[in-house]
């Protein structure tokens, strides 16, 4: 299954972002995930990855938007954020240390707990940004 969702860059569009993943897999799998767990870390991923875009990249101008792209193989997810602001270097990301009571800069070390694998490409064909997070949605245990 690959869907894909262009939204304004404006954080209430925030539950119509998780709506929309969320029911796509749900529609996909059915009954076979532990919905109550993946949901709330795919939430709390997809939370960080598009506010970081509202925010940060976009500078909370709704007018430019946001590219959602989901796909689903078997069990296996990949969800893609695009925007189009200038990009984040990862060169200079340092991880926070919780003893200096730092504000920012724990939406990357979330996604990457949360997820399998966490990629990020800068300008991608000298236009957008990719954030792609994957993961795979292990089967209800009975």
């Amino acid at each position: 299954m690959k869907t894909e969702l262009q939204i304004p860059s404006d954080l209430k569009f925030l539950t119509v972002v998780e709506r929309w993943l969320l029911d796509c897999l749900e529609l996909e799998l059915g009954d076979s995930v532990d919905w109550p767990r993946q949901s709330s870390r795919l939430r709390l991923a997809l939370v960080e990855a598009y506010s970081n875009v509202v925010r940060h990249a976009h500078k909370e101008q709704a007018q430019i938007p946001i590219l959602l792209r989901l796909e689903l193989k078997n069990r296996d997810l990949a969800l893609e954020i695009w925007d189009v602001g200038n990009g984040y270097d990862l060169d200079t990301y340092s991880a926070p240390v919780p003893e200096r009571k730092q504000e920012g800069g724990y939406g990357w070390l979330i996604m990457k707990r949360l997820m399998d694998k966490v990629e990020y490409q800068l300008q991608v064909n000298g236009e957008r940004n990719c954030l792609k997070l994957q993961t795979n949605l292990p089967e209800t245990v009975s």
